[in-house]
């Protein structure tokens, strides 16, 4: 929890909002790469990347 205000603290002071997508995106691919994983899904996403 701290890192994430530590995050907000610095988008926020130093006007760097244009960084939210790509941190969410990046943070929904990994949470798809982990739930996915050991499932049958995985060789299909696996060929996204």
């Amino acid at each position: 929890m701290d890192f994430l205000k530590d995050l907000w603290g610095f988008l926020n002071k130093r006007k760097k909002f244009w960084l939210l997508p790509i941190i969410i995106v990046l943070l929904l691919f990994g949470v798809l790469i982990v739930l996915t994983s050991g499932t049958a899904i995985a060789p299909f996403i696996y060929t996204i990347f």
